[in-house]
């Protein structure tokens, strides 16, 4: 029921990421299935059926923040057609959020991951290994998303002052900085790119070995192979090298607020994860080092 118009909405006046609209239209369409299956028209969905349909997905394994996304994605909805004067209440509205467990972020060894990016045998030789070792550098140097890194031109980046415009969740732009390591590294492949002769028009900065826009598999496969040299821990995406870089700032007295800035995240709280790594790596530190503990 109007699903083309509510994903124009999401995209054009909220600006939410690709991600997120993905994300809306399963649980949509999945639900409009689930009370078109059962004969209940979408305006007679009551508060109580509403919790049960949650509950349902609960009782079949569903986690805590799978439902909760469920539940946001149709409070979303049911607010839209209310908007648009095709309803009038939403049995999501007073329905609370699940506790969700609190998950520590998942970091790699800072020490071991500046290892590896600094041995130059780590990295094939050739334009691939160079492609390679700047996404690593880019992502633990930066702390940017997977979203972000994918929509760098090679005219973001400012050489002089050495920043990179990115942009955001919902198109917000920031500048972050880069180290004169990594700034150099970026010269050096540009330099390269120009070499190879790609044929690259939309002018992204990081490119296949046919010179092609990247896309997401691309840099998880890069990400994996490369943590799997230093790390045996299950979880080897872009978003740990993200963890990593805001867990080193922090372990390196950077300050909360300027992290934030550079995550790009909206509000301190989502920034504030992080300090619960650090006080358990001082408490692994304590334990291992203090005789008394």
């Amino acid at each position: 029921m109007f699903l083309d118009r509510f994903l124009n909405f999401l995209t054009y006046e909220k600006r939410y990421s690709s991600h997120t609209l993905t994300a809306y239209t399963f649980e949509v369409q999945r639900y409009l299935n689930h009370i078109s299956e059962r004969d209940i028209a979408i305006s007679e969905m009551s508060h109580r059926q509403a919790r049960a349909y949650l509950a349902a997905l609960l009782e079949a394994g569903h986690g805590a923040a799978s439902v909760n996304r469920t539940l946001s994605a149709l409070r979303t909805y049911y607010r839209f057609l209310m908007r648009e004067g095709k309803l009038q209440h939403n049995p999501f509205a007073l329905v609370k959020a699940l506790k969700a467990p609190k998950k520590l972020p998942v970091v790699v060894d800072k020490q071991k991951l500046s290892a590896l990016l600094d041995l130059d045998t780590a990295f094939p030789e050739g334009f691939e290994g160079l492609r390679d070792r700047t996404v690593l550098e880019l992502l633990f140097g930066t702390g940017i998303r997977l979203a972000e890194l994918l929509q760098i031109h090679e005219g973001h980046i400012d050489f002089y002052n050495r920043n990179i415009l990115v942009f955001g969740k919902r198109s917000k732009q920031r500048l972050v900085p880069l180290n004169q390591t990594l700034a150099h590294l970026l010269q050096h492949y540009i330099n390269e790119k120009k070499v190879q002769g790609f044929d690259n028009i939309s002018g992204r900065l990081i490119v296949t070995k046919e010179g092609k826009d990247a896309y997401p598999k691309l840099i998880y496969d890069i990400v994996k192979h490369y943590l799997s040299i230093i790390s045996s821990q299950q979880k080897k995406s872009p978003h740990v090298l993200r963890h990593t870089f805001a867990t080193a700032l922090l372990d390196n007295g950077a300050d909360l607020n300027a992290i934030k800035e550079l995550l790009g995240h909206a509000g301190l709280a989502a920034t504030q994860v992080y300090t619960h790594n650090s006080v358990e790596r001082l408490k692994s530190i304590y334990k291992q080092a203090h005789p008394k503990a």
